[in-house]
């Protein structure tokens, strides 16, 4: 847990006790994602080219038990491609349900900046088979993402995040 999130954890108190034993259990678990909307100066988006599905996809990946998604899309990132890449601020989440073999999901899209495509950039091999800078008009993606990413191109325009719901604006 990093320094930051402790500190949060400090301030709330004492976990709270459960008042009927059990139905914390019982409750729904959604699996909770993070991405970063990295550009290059032609506004071309870099995606990943994952072995374990057919699409290509954001880099960004699960966040994981008590880690705040802009962590996890920090740490992703790193790990998937090498880069060390500041998180920027939110442009989108995103609802999408479950499907095939994957539970339904709450999604962050975060702004990952602006990258010389000439950078540096380690696909991780146990993961990955490349990476793809494409418009987001040519992109092999699911039509949910797609829709995604074009919210979180809006969102980078109008300075406000975005809610959506399987990839449509929600409100």
């Amino acid at each position: 847990m990093d320094t930051m999130t402790a500190a949060f954890f400090a301030d709330e108190g004492p976990p709270e006790a459960e008042f009927h034993p059990g139905i914390a259990r019982r409750m729904a678990h959604k699996t909770v994602a993070a991405g970063a909307l990295i550009r290059d100066p032609s506004d071309r988006i870099l995606f990943v080219v994952p072995n374990y599905k057919p699409y290509l996809d954001l880099p960004g990946g699960i966040v994981e038990t008590g880690e705040p998604p802009s962590a996890a899309c920090r740490r992703e990132v790193l790990e998937e491609l090498g880069l060390d890449l500041p998180t920027g601020r939110l442009l989108v989440v995103d609802w999408t349900p479950g499907r095939g073999p994957w539970s339904d999901q709450v999604q962050f899209v975060f702004d990952g900046g602006v990258l010389d495509p000439s950078a540096a950039v380690r696909p991780a091999a146990d993961e990955l088979t490349g990476i793809q800078w494409s418009d987001l008009s040519n992109a092999p993606i699911r039509a949910s993402l797609h829709r995604r990413l074009s919210l979180a191109l809006t969102a980078l325009t109008t300075g406000a995040p975005i809610h959506a719901e399987m990839g449509h604006r929600y409100c």
